[in-house]
């Protein structure tokens, strides 16, 4: 996990001085490759101890060890993609369309390059197996998680599977108590506290169902309900009137989950689409 998704995942779990810092750095990572630590902890209005907290909070001995470690990462990212030393920074008041587009481009692409670098696939191999078992699979994510829910539940309708999304809460929990053998139920929540999925994840779980966690966030709560996780790698940019890059990571983590399953069955998959194709196709021409 790169240090820039690990501040990501923990600002929400931080105090305020150290959010502080957290926020500034996802803004403008390149400020602590031209700060001091004095310099950073006048510019976040907060203290050096402060600094010092805030790095041993994400893994990181000291300032100095966070500075080489962020300057490596960002070095290697811009080989890899391409893009200028301000690569990874949230957008700013003065981009311009283009510094955007390209802002945007390089969170998204980075997103699904660390989702599916740091994703296990023993848990994926695991969750596979049970959905493609599943006498019953029922989604449910709030906001732009739902969006990717339906998604998956598109996909999984395509081939046979008896997906449901469950777009109101109490619909939701309804399903979830319903002890039907062979059911999956899979939450799906970028920061994982969510109280509407966590319930729902609850519910399943106590009437028998096998749980899945879709997050962003390492011991969140809805990964401390779920039976297995799989975890997402994505830095938000400021403009978060709904999910943005994290949803891109969700879609890419759920189009392998799918492929996944489908899989499993592959000539029937291959047919399966095949004729579901062919009859949209035909129901445009009438």
């Amino acid at each position: 996990m790169s240090i820039q998704s690990t501040i990501e995942a923990a600002v929400g779990s931080l105090s305020p001085s150290l959010r502080r810092i957290a926020e500034t750095i996802r803004e403008r990572p390149t400020i602590v490759l031209e700060s001091t630590i004095n310099d950073l902890a006048a510019e976040c209005g907060t203290s050096v101890a402060s600094v010092v907290r805030f790095c041993q909070a994400i893994g990181m001995a000291g300032y100095a060890q966070l500075r080489v470690a962020l300057a490596t990462e960002l070095g290697k990212e811009s080989a890899q993609f391409g893009m200028p030393a301000a690569y990874g920074a949230d957008v700013s008041p003065g981009d311009s369309l283009q510094e955007i587009a390209r802002k945007i481009s390089s969170l998204e692409l980075m997103a699904i390059d660390e989702t599916i670098g740091s994703l296990d696939f023993e848990v994926l191999e695991r969750v596979v197996g049970r959905f493609e078992n599943a006498s019953r699979i029922l989604l449910y994510g709030v906001g732009a998680s739902q969006f990717v829910a339906e998604d998956l539940q598109h996909k999984l309708f395509r081939i046979g599977r008896d997906a449901f999304v469950l777009s109101d809460p109490h619909e939701a929990w309804a399903a979830a108590a319903l002890p039907v053998s062979g059911v999956v139920a899979m939450g799906i929540s970028h920061l994982g506290e969510t109280k509407d999925t966590l319930e729902f994840l609850r519910i399943a779980a106590e009437n028998g169902a096998f749980t899945v966690a879709l997050t962003g966030v390492p011991g969140s709560a809805i990964a401390n309900a779920a039976d297995e996780v799989l975890y997402t790698r994505a830095r938000e940019t400021t403009f978060r009137a709904g999910a943005m890059v994290s949803r891109i990571a969700q879609l890419a983590l759920v189009d392998c989950l799918f492929a996944g399953i489908a899989q499993r069955r592959y000539h029937y998959t291959v047919d399966a689409l095949r004729r579901t194709r062919e009859v949209t196709r035909g129901a445009r021409g009438v």
